[in-house]
């Protein structure tokens, strides 16, 4: 595996980690929730990151925090589509809408976006049908437990590790039946998404497991509660734990890493990767 195809003749090399900067356009996302709810804002943090190293921009108008409310479609798109557009009119940078729902990717991609990026897996209705159309739109698939709202009620596996394996399969065959190629997919293992702290740990563990597959790896575990019980931090003070987390799961195969701190994660990420290839001065 060594790159991935975009639309427009575009590659992405994943040779190396890509960093995946997060721009949630949301009054109450987890962490930045509301910094970035202005469109103006939005863009400009997008161009900022873009400078820090992020190789990817992640747009959401939907936060996917535990016990966050719906949102309807027609507000998703107000929230996104600008941004999207804005970026797309400035940079030819790779574009991920965070979306589950199909009309938003539909309209995301139209407007510019290169990658749908859903924590859902494309099981809300019309998402398989939606994504096949779009053939050269790679997909990411994330597991959850249960729904944002609930997730973090009493998450409960009786073998982690095969389960989530076992979720990928079964939505790896419903894409391919839905007519949506194998080499167009990616793979999240969820952290933090119907997981309690030692589910987490054991996937930061065991990450290495999803290899298997031999499909792209990204790893979202950005500023996550798992830091927070296990260190007792708020959410503005989990910057090295973070980067401990981004370091662990790129050594670990991951191909993405889906963070808030771009810069941080770029140096730690390029200090990694001189260590293990040299440079040339």
């Amino acid at each position: 595996m060594t790159t991935l195809s975009l639309p427009r003749g575009r590659t992405l090399d994943l040779n190396v980690p890509q960093v995946m900067g997060i721009i949630n356009v949301t009054p109450d996302s987890f962490s930045d929730g509301g910094n970035y709810f202005n469109s103006e804002h939005a863009v400009k943090q997008a161009m900022t990151i873009l400078k820090q190293g992020a190789t990817i921009l992640d747009i959401g108008g939907e936060s996917t925090r535990p016990g966050a409310p719906d949102v309807t479609c027609e507000v998703e798109l107000q929230r996104v589509l600008p941004v999207i557009s804005a970026i797309r009119a400035r940079s030819d940078c790779v574009i991920s809408i965070d979306t589950s729902k199909a009309q938003v990717m539909e309209a995301a991609i139209n407007a510019g976006a290169d990658i749908i990026n859903d924590v859902r897996a494309l099981q809300e209705p019309n998402a398989l049908e939606m994504a096949a159309q779009f053939d050269d739109v790679p997909v990411c698939l994330m597991h959850m437990q249960g729904q944002p709202r609930t997730m973090q009620a009493n998450p409960s596996y009786t073998n982690l590790i095969p389960q989530v394996k076992l979720f990928f399969n079964e939505r790896i065959e419903a894409c391919e039946q839905a007519g949506i190629k194998r080499d167009r997919l990616i793979i999240d293992p969820g952290f933090g998404f119907g997981k309690n702290l030692a589910h987490n740990l054991s996937l930061l563990g065991e990450f290495e497991q999803f290899a298997t597959f031999e499909l792209p790896l990204l790893a979202g575990l950005s500023r996550k509660s798992m830091f927070g019980q296990l260190l007792n931090r708020d959410t503005d003070k989990r910057l090295a734990a973070s980067l401990a987390g981004a370091l662990l799961c790129a050594q670990k195969g991951a191909h993405i890493i889906r963070v808030h701190d771009v810069q941080e994660t770029a140096d730690v990420l390029n200090v990694w990767q001189a260590a293990r290839n040299g440079v040339t001065l």
